[in-house]
């Protein structure tokens, strides 16, 4: 008497034997398929449904690589343009009105303000704020209102990026604040604010 096979041993032989149905056509008329609303019922319409979900993820991941693309090239551009901006200022002045011209304009921030502490104003400020701006300090996130307004006078901001430029005389302050509180959650990528920091440090320096 054979040996009577139960469903995990028939599912096992067609996982090692995929091409089994390949020539059994007529079997593959005479299976039937568990039907629920919408489903398929053949094993072709089946493969046919899991490739097009595959394609359509594919086609989701190929355009959320394309619109990262295209965000970072407009960033990079952006960038390059403040950047020459700030190299070509021919005073502080300039500098700030350029830095906070450019982040509104072109990067869209609600406030964004380029301010010269002296260190004995900037003492004053950690005070009042709690906060620690010495050398590299890059502050990002939403914080309580009286905060906020310390350093932006404006109590519409509702989060911020500050990244604290440093010179032997004076300490700056670039200071972005959205009306969004959602805008800058504390885990931003401030290599951005970090790369234009850098280059308001050199620039300052000469």
């Amino acid at each position: 008497m054979n040996k009577k096979l139960n469903s995990k041993d028939v599912e096992l032989f067609l996982l090692e034997n995929l091409d089994f149905f390949k020539n059994r056509e007529s079997l593959i008329g005479e299976m039937e398929f568990k039907h629920s609303s919408g489903s398929a019922s053949s094993i072709l319409e089946k493969q046919i449904i899991k490739l097009r979900t595959e394609h359509k993820n594919l086609i989701d991941l190929i355009s959320s690589f394309i619109e990262t693309a295209q965000e970072n090239e407009n960033l990079f551009n952006k960038s390059k343009d403040l950047t020459l901006k700030i190299l070509e200022s021919n005073s502080r002045n300039k500098i700030i009105d350029s830095v906070e011209e450019s982040f509104k304009k072109e990067f869209k921030v609600d406030k964004a303000i380029l301010k010269f502490f002296s260190k004995k104003d900037i003492i004053q400020l950690e005070k009042l704020t709690k906060f620690s701006f010495h050398k590299g300090t890059i502050l990002c996130g939403s914080f309580s209102s009286e905060k906020l307004v310390a350093l932006f006078q404006d109590k519409k901001v509702e989060s911020m990026v500050v990244a604290v430029i440093f010179n032997e005389e004076e300490i700056g302050l670039l200071m972005l604040g959205s009306y969004d509180r959602s805008k800058y959650l504390g885990d931003e990528d401030t290599t951005f604010i970090e790369y234009i920091r850098d280059v308001l440090e050199k620039k300052l320096s000469n």
